[in-house]
Parts: structure tokens; C-alpha cells; sequence
């Protein structure tokens, strides 16, 4: 009986046990139940909606890149892309052999496609190829039933209608590298495009836009059931260049195959209507990505055709560099309108023999004289009685040795050399010689063709600090046919109206005098009649041997070891309105190679200006915007008006 009672108390408490430790295990999981599916309800609803539910950022439109008149010169257009659907074709190989009969698929290019069909699932689409044209579009719509899972796609891309004109100048857009993500979701999608050179580089946040937003359903494997909503993207701001399209199309098949650059600027509002390098390159082979061939091709060019010469050439300004030393001359009372010095066809310093270009001599010659038939005896003469600090001095009054500030990527400073900096770079003291090698623009002087247009525009506007500008004003509206700023309201630089004159006198005796070395590429039109100045520099080192032998003429030698040809000039003579620049490669003499260019883009230049007031509806706006010199004083005769000249020019 006790045992009885001694097994049932000891079963009931196991009982006990058992039973509360199954309420305590029901009550834990009714709580736990009870925190997710209640507490955490919120939570766990929106996790579940964020498997099913996927937010997808959509690219925007890349903004208008526009010229002075609004002509677009980067601009989008739609891009026909060819993909494939890998569970859609049962046989991919077979698919892009097909494919290959109605475009060009090469190896490469196969090899890509599959090694992305092996990373992604079978849902995701592939890009075969980009951008194509109707006729391969035609194509493939055509022979859609023979091409399973091969679809067309349409997007954007884009378009720089230009070409190789403005390649430089606007530059392009390429995919984003490693290097260039800096969390911003826009850089990690595939088709997006950014900046690479150019305007497209410095304007790129603005031109960038705002990306938009779509919300898909997906399953669990991630495939996308349908589209619940869709919010569009903030297109990119638009940018306006001072750049005339068409002149800037002009200056570009007019340089034909040179190594060259021009530049046209206005001389008072410092507005650049052109800014060409040449060669150059198709921007719209770098959106759709340059092929190995063709980036070999544009790297082995020994006319550098990625190099934008306009800002990131420096050339020894040659002969383009006396109006520096006759102004430094003029300023510093060095040498007056009366002066003369005899040219023999060389000078003597010590035991070395510097030489004019014209082996027989100038004769006697005065500073209109000099500047007209370019001898290089009067600025020998000028330039040792000045020094290179003061010649420095004015070199860097009129914009030379210091960057533009035209506001593109890798601007170069040029170089204008004083004492201090030789002892200083080279540890060297500077040495009298330098000084008249100095003065006839060769030796340390180095200046992009943009330097030099912004010289000529400061000497032609009467000595005010104009600065170049590539870029309209933002935040308001611009007309380009507004008259500009006065010349008077522009800093000025301290150089007489006297001394500008005289110089002025001597750049239009260069193409509009009998003797000038430009006489051949002068402006027959009165009303725009230029003033100019040519220059030529050596590559090279004439010996001794060569002098008294005949030195080589440049056609005659390596296009490597020909001078650099140069032109300088500004227009209309008597009321400056533009000024231009043009450098020409190992093109020769200036008056050969970059004079006629120069001539006719300027002429394009007026004849372009005319014809946008005519479609603006009012008057061509008078030329007469910097001062005025007055025509009597441009009158200099045959001899440059001071008698005493021998001989003519070809410098």
C-alpha cells in the first residue's frame, strides 16, 4: 500500500514537471510568435515587400551643349542596342553565328557575350552590340524568327554632330572607370556616361542631371514580373559656348591635313568663336568605345591628334614676338618712329653671329620697316639695349607666360624666361646672346596659339586686358548679337595709345603694303582689311657649314625638322573687331602656311557675323567697338611711309 502510494506521488510530480515544462515550451513559442508576428510585424512586412518589390535607378538624359546661336554641338540621340535573352535561345552559339551574317560580331566580341551569359542568370538580358544603324536594325527585324531570344532595344546615346571640328573643344563621354566611382548610384549603372575631356569634363555635374526611379515586382528568383511605377529622370542643365559652329566647321576643313590650330576671338568681349586643332579625333567613337586599331592609330600619329594644340602647344612665337619687343622698345624710350638701324644680314655679339632671316640684309629700315619686311637685325638691336626683364615686363602685359584662364582641362603657361628664372630652373646666369635670340621670339619663349590671340586682341584694342571666354553667362539670357562691353570699361595695361599705334602702323604694312611679308593673303575687302604679323620658328639648329653652303628649304627637309609657321592678326585695321591666331606645324614660312588660312577664316568670320544680324532681323553691328585708329595713319606707303626700305619679304 505505502508503495503504491510512494509510486503515485512520484509519478504526479513527473507529471508536474512534464506538464509545466510543456506550458513553459508553448508559452516561449506563443511569445516568440506573438513578438514577430505582432512586435515585429512592421518590420518583417516591409523585408518581405523589399524581396518582392525592387527599386531600379533610371539613367536621365545627358544635357544640350549649344554654340553662340544655339546650334547643338553635344547633343543625345536614340541608341538602337541589339541584345539576347539567354533561356530564349536554346543554342547560343548557334544564335551568334546567325547573328554574325547580318552584322559584324567578331571573336572578341563572342567571347564577351558568353563569358556574361556564364555570370548572369538566364533572364538577363546581354548586349550584343550598341548603336546601331537602320540597316543593321532592318536587318534584324527582318530576320527575327531565325535569331530566337535576339531582341532590339532603344535608349539613348550620345551625339556630337561636329565630329572631328570640335573634338577638342567640347571633348567626350566615356563609361566609368574604377578610379572615377564615388558612391553616387548614376556612376554604377552600365550605360551611363560621363565626361571624359573638354567642356563635357568641366560641365559634367550640371549636364549630369538627375537620375530617375522605377519600382518592379520580381519573383524569388529575381525575375521582373511587371512595372508598378515609374518616375522619369531630371534631364542635365544645358551649357552655351561663345564657339559660331559653323566657323569653328570653317577653320577645321580649311586647316585641311596640317598640324595646326586657329583661334578667333572677340577683341573686346574676349568671346572665342573659334578654337580648332588639328588633327583630330571622332568623339563619337569614344561614347561607343574605341576599338584597339583605332586608339593605336590615334597614339602612333605623329601629328598628335589628342593633343588639343590650342592651349596645350607651346611654340617659340617667332617673328609674332616683335610687337612685344617694339612695344617694350617704345615704352621704355628706347627707339622712336624715326629710328633706323642697318641690316647687314647678321650682328656680332662677342664671337657669335646671329643672323637675319634674309641672308643679303634690310638695309636701313625703321621700326614700321622692321615689323613690315620682318627683319630680325632691328630687334636683335632692340632686344640688347632692353634686356629680357623688360621685355619680360611687356610680354606678360599683353597675356603671354601665364595660363589664359579659358577655364579647359590642362591649360599650358607658356614661358617668358627672365634672369631670375634661368638661375633659379637652370642655375645658370643669363647670358647677353639669349637676350637677342629672345627678341626675335625663339630660344626659352614658348606660347599656345590661345596666348597669342589674346596678345593681338590687347594690342588691337587699344592696350585694355581682355581675357578669353568659351563659356556664356549662366543665370541670365544671352544675346551673342549684344553689343559687348566697351573697351574703355576693361582694365587697362599701361602702354601709350602712341606707342600701340606705331605697332599697329607696322602689323598693317605686313598685309596691306607692297613689301609686306603677308602681302599675298591680305583681305581685299576695304571694310575688312587685316593687320597682321607673320612669324616662323626653327626646330632646329643651322650650322655653320649649312649657312655657307645654302641652308635646306623646308620642303626639301623631314616634316619633323621644318620651321613652325605662325600668323597673327586682327580686323577690320582701322576699327578692331576680331583677332586670330594660327600656328602651323612644321608648315615653313608664316607668310607661306598660316597666312592665307588666317585670311580666310577671317573673312568667314565677317561674312558669318553679317548673316547672323540679317537673321536677327537689325543691322550688322558696326566693327568699330575697340578704339578707333584713325585711316590716315594707316597710310604707310610703300616703304612702310618712312623711306630708306630694301628689298621684300617672305618671313
Amino acid at each position: 500500500m505505502i508503495r503504491d502510494q510512494d509510486r503515485y506521488r512520484l509519478f504526479s510530480r513527473r507529471a508536474v514537471l512534464l506538464g509545466g515544462g510543456q506550458v513553459a515550451l508553448f508559452s516561449a513559442l506563443a511569445g516568440r510568435m506573438y513578438y514577430l508576428q505582432v512586435v515585429e510585424a512592421d518590420r518583417y512586412r516591409t523585408l518581405a515587400e523589399d524581396n518582392r518589390i525592387n527599386m531600379r535607378l533610371l539613367a536621365p538624359l545627358r544635357g544640350i551643349i549649344f554654340d553662340r546661336y544655339g546650334v547643338e554641338i553635344a547633343t543625345n540621340q536614340q541608341n538602337y542596342r541589339l541584345i539576347v535573352v539567354p533561356e530564349r535561345s536554346p543554342d547560343i552559339e548557334q544564335t551568334l553565328s546567325r547573328v554574325a551574317r547580318f552584322i559584324e560580331l567578331d571573336d572578341a566580341e563572342r567571347k564577351r557575350v558568353k563569358k556574361e551569359i556564364r555570370r548572369k542568370r538566364g533572364f538577363v538580358p546581354v548586349t550584343l552590340r550598341e548603336n546601331l544603324d537602320w540597316r543593321e536594325v532592318a536587318k534584324i527585324e527582318v530576320n527575327t524568327p531565325e535569331l530566337p531570344g535576339v531582341l532590339i532595344e532603344v535608349g539613348q546615346t550620345r551625339l556630337y554632330p561636329l565630329g572631328e571640328s570640335a573634338a577638342h573643344l567640347v571633348g567626350y563621354v566615356g563609361a566609368v572607370s574604377e578610379a572615377e566611382l564615388t558612391g553616387e548610384p548614376l556612376l554604377e549603372l552600365p550605360s551611363f556616361r560621363i565626361g571624359k575631356n573638354g567642356v563635357e569634363k568641366v560641365f559634367d555635374q550640371r549636364l549630369r542631371g538627375r537620375g530617375g526611379r522605377s519600382e518592379v515586382e520580381v519573383n524569388a528568383t529575381g525575375r521582373v514580373i511587371r512595372e508598378l511605377s515609374r518616375r522619369e529622370g531630371e534631364t542635365g542643365g544645358e551649357v552655351r559656348l561663345t564657339i559660331d559652329a559653323g566657323l569653328q566647321d570653317f577653320a577645321h576643313k580649311r586647316m585641311g591635313e596640317e598640324s595646326a590650330a586657329v583661334t578667333v576671338m572677340d577683341v573686346t568681349s574676349g568671346d572665342v568663336l573659334a578654337m580648332v586643332s588639328a588633327p583630330a579625333f571622332d568623339p563619337n567613337a569614344f561614347n561607343r568605345g574605341v576599338t584597339k586599331t583605332y586608339w593605336r592609330e590615334l597614339n602612333s600619329n605623329v601629328r598628335a591628334p589628342l593633343t588639343n594644340k590650342a592651349i596645350t602647344g607651346q611654340y617659340a612665337p617667332g617673328s609674332t614676338f616683335k610687337m612685344v619687343v617694339a612695344l617694350a622698345a617704345l615704352e621704355a624710350g628706347l627707339t622712336d618712329s624715326d629710328d633706323t638701324v642697318f641690316c647687314r644680314g647678321h650682328v656680332e655679339l662677342g664671337k657669335a653671329r646671329f643672323h637675319c632671316w634674309k641672308r643679303g640684309g634690310h638695309g636701313t629700315v625703321n621700326l614700321i620697316q622692321a615689323l613690315q619686311q620682318s627683319c630680325d637685325v632691328y630687334f636683335y638691336d632692340l632686344a640688347r639695349r632692353l634686356g629680357i626683364n623688360r621685355i619680360a615686363a611687356m610680354a606678360e602685359k599683353l597675356g603671354l607666360g601665364q595660363p589664359a584662364g579659358i577655364g579647359l582641362p590642362s591649360e599650358k603657361p607658356g614661358l617668358i624666361p627672365t634672369r631670375e628664372w634661368k638661375l633659379a630652373v637652370m642655375g645658370k646666369r643669363w647670358q647677353g646672346g639669349e637676350s637677342l635670340v629672345a627678341g626675335i621670339g625663339q630660344g626659352f619663349v614658348l606660347a599656345t596659339p590661345l596666348q597669342l590671340a589674346v596678345m593681338t586682341a590687347r594690342i588691337a584694342n587699344g592696350g585694355h586686358a581682355v581675357k578669353p571666354r568659351l563659356f556664356a553667362p549662366t543665370g541670365e539670357v544671352w544675346d551673342p548679337q549684344a553689343p559687348p562691353p566697351a573697351a574703355e570699361t576693361l582694365p587697362k595695361l599701361g602702354i601709350s595709345t602712341r606707342s600701340l599705334d606705331l605697332v599697329r602702323r607696322g602689323m598693317d604694312a605686313v598685309t596691306n603694303s607692297p613689301r609686306g611679308t603677308a602681302r599675298r593673303s591680305r583681305i581685299k575687302e576695304e571694310a575688312w582689311r587685316m593687320a597682321g604679323k607673320t612669324g616662323t620658328s626653327q626646330v632646329r639648329r643651322i650650322t655653320l657649314s649649312e649657312r655657307r653652303g645654302g641652308v635646306i628649304k623646308n620642303e626639301k627637309r623631314p616634316w619633323k625638322e621644318r620651321d613652325h609657321a605662325l600668323f597673327v592678326a586682327y580686323a577690320p585695321a582701322y576699327a578692331p573687331r576680331y583677332a586670330i591666331s594660327v600656328v602651323v606645324e612644321h608648315g615653313g614660312g608664316g607668310s607661306k602656311a598660316a597666312a592665307p588660312i588666317a585670311r580666310d577664316v577671317m573673312r568667314e568670320t565677317f561674312i558669318r557675323a553679317e548673316r547672323a544680324a540679317e537673321a536677327a532681323g537689325r543691322e550688322a553691328r558696326a566693327p568699330g567697338r575697340a578704339p578707333a585708329v584713325s585711316k590716315a595713319a594707316f597710310n604707310p606707303g610703300e616703304d612702310g611711309g618712312f623711306g630708306g626700305g630694301t628689298g621684300g619679304g617672305r618671313r
